[in-house]
């Protein structure tokens, strides 16, 4: 099948271009670069560098390409950094995923496998379960939520398959490491290969599920083919156990042999403390198999940063609501 990633240049993106090509798909996507890098693009994708933003030049390539399926992994995936820089955020989540659907819609795409996120779920009681209520508390989680519920109405009004993928805490080589903003796990490892103090957020006592990218991809290449993933809600991510951000630290130090402390700042706002989900409709449905864990995935990523070498952190987005209550790791630039 002719199959379109948006974000390919980007980590999850990345990954699964190569599951395609791998399965004997032809692969087409598009990134803008903001995110990802370049040369994470594996080799055979059909790229083209332009934003989620222009329907008309996506259109034109579902046309030309006659694209049978599509991913929609592109995002600006910034959780925290939404409540500071709402605009820029989701303009790029949420009008950017009206543009890709749009112009799917357009050209009969026959199934539109949308990635949304944890977010979706907000201040809610973990695990989060595809039953819950969503309660999305930063403009982040609101902007994917609504692309969900546009991508649903105009699906059924065109009668086209969709699957939304709920992927929390993703991990592993490829995701970048000089993003200030997001990437927790990047960035406490990068802040330790250049030996400076890694940054915790409020009492470090958050709970999360942290997911390597190889469990991943599997369930998401079977969303474009399973029959009983049409139409669903799938979350994918490990549940048998949370880690705090401070056992991360430490598992992170560990393994690299800093003898460093970390840094404590105030809580991010909106930050919810608790967010980890149910994978069980992902295992029924997707024979969905946790089989790395966390120091696997501590291992491979801090060996894909020592590859390609430590960097500064680029801020390179502009804060909008500067503020008190701003954090000051981003007003001042000191991560």
């Amino acid at each position: 099948m002719n199959v379109f990633i948006t974000g390919v240049a980007g980590f999850l993106g990345s990954h699964l271009a190569e599951e395609c090509l791998k399965n004997g798909h032809n692969v087409y996507g598009n990134d803008n670069l903001i995110g990802g890098y370049k040369d994470n693009i594996p080799k055979g994708v059909n790229f083209s560098n332009i934003d989620c933003n222009d329907y008309y030049q996506l259109n034109d390539i579902f046309k030309l390409n006659e694209i049978d399926i599509l991913y929609h992994c592109a995002a600006t995936a910034y959780e925290g950094f939404s409540v500071f820089s709402p605009n820029f955020v989701t303009k790029n989540i949420f009008q950017s995923s009206v543009s890709v659907f749009s112009a799917a819609l357009n050209n009969n795409i026959k199934r539109i496998i949308f990635c949304s996120s944890m977010a979706r779920y907000g201040e809610i009681t973990p695990p989060f379960s595809e039953e819950s209520i969503p309660n999305p508390v930063d403009p982040y989680g609101i902007a994917k939520l609504a692309a969900e519920k546009v991508l649903i109405s105009l699906c059924k009004l065109n009668n086209i398959e969709w699957v939304i993928a709920v992927p929390h805490n993703i991990v592993g080589p490829r995701q970048k490491y000089d993003d200030p903003y997001r990437n927790v796990m990047s960035i406490i490892i990068h802040k330790m290969l250049k030996n400076e103090s890694p940054v915790i957020y409020g009492d470090g006592e958050q709970k999360r599920c942290f997911s390597f990218i190889d469990d991943c991809i599997s369930p998401l290449y079977k969303m474009m083919i399973s029959k009983e993933a049409n139409k669903q809600i799938i979350n994918i991510g490990p549940d048998e156990g949370t880690i705090t951000i401070n056992e991360l630290v430490n598992l992170c130090a560990n393994h690299l042999g800093y003898n460093g402390t970390p840094t404590y700042f105030k809580d991010r706002p909106l930050e919810v403390k608790n967010a980890f989900c149910s994978s069980n409709k992902a295992r029924k449905l997707l024979n969905y198999k946790t089989t790395s864990n966390i120091e696997k995935a501590i291992l491979e990523t801090s060996n894909y940063i020592k590859s390609k070498g430590v960097k500064n952190f680029e801020y390179n987005i502009e804060i909008e609501i500067n503020n008190n209550l701003t954090p000051k790791t981003w007003k001042n630039k000191i991560i």
